[in-house]
């Protein structure tokens, strides 16, 4: 798959799967992208939220998340009395580019597709959830499994756990590849500015949503 590698996918998450708590979370990194970030249109008029980007071996900005909605805790699961999850939706930009050196030359990176898109939503809903009955110690273990299952459905954008879901970009009917699971929803596809869109949440139906691109990401700040 031309994507980005596991490791920088990962980025989005700090050390240890917690996320970065708002008040570190800047815009500065978001600013060095030299493509637009996207999030969910006007029709979305709950809370926004940066997460972080992820970055290339030679420092480029390779893609970031937009939050919207609640702020999901780390494992996500119901509260007290039956009370319901939160309900989010995460944006994730993904440059598209192909395989090429990096700035210093020392290297290869590694092609990004609607794959990279897919893989990165994939391991973004996996990092807020897991079985409420499972203990602390064997969480590892379980997230090295659904990850490397989340890396090869998105190998696999084609096959029949994806269905395809047409949501408007900008205004326009883009198709996406669609998939629900257990712990929520991801999606995939590519804009017309020349970037991938992924997507995941729980509580929000997928169905509804829409994307633009973010005009002033300063304003996030």
């Amino acid at each position: 798959m031309e994507t980005t590698s596991r490791a920088a996918a990962q980025a989005p998450a700090a050390e240890g799967g917690q996320q970065v708590p708002t008040a570190r979370r800047t815009v500065d990194g978001y600013l060095r992208a030299p493509f637009p970030w996207y999030g969910l249109d006007e029709a979305f008029t709950g809370p926004r939220w940066l997460m972080q980007v992820g970055t290339a071996a030679d420092g480029a900005v390779e893609h970031g998340s937009i939050g919207h909605g609640d702020e999901p805790s780390l494992r996500g699961e119901s509260g007290a009395a039956g009370e319901p999850r939160e309900k989010f939706a995460v944006v994730v930009t993904v440059a598209a580019h192909p395989s090429r050196r990096s700035a210093d030359g020392t290297g290869l990176l590694e092609a990004t597709s609607v794959s990279s898109a897919a893989w990165l939503a994939g391991v973004g809903l996996l990092s807020f959830t897991w079985p409420g009955q499972m203990d602390h110690t064997l969480r590892d273990d379980w997230l090295e499994q659904q990850t490397e299952t989340a890396w090869v459905l998105a190998d696999d954008l084609d096959g029949e756990d994806w269905s395809t879901l047409s949501l408007p970009v900008d205004g326009v009917p883009t198709p996406f590849h669609y998939r629900e699971s257990e712990f929520g929803w991801v999606l995939a596809g590519t804009t017309q500015q020349s970037v991938h869109v992924g997507a995941y949440g729980r509580g929000m139906s997928a169905y509804g949503l829409g994307f633009a691109m973010i005009k002033d990401i300063a304003t996030y700040a």
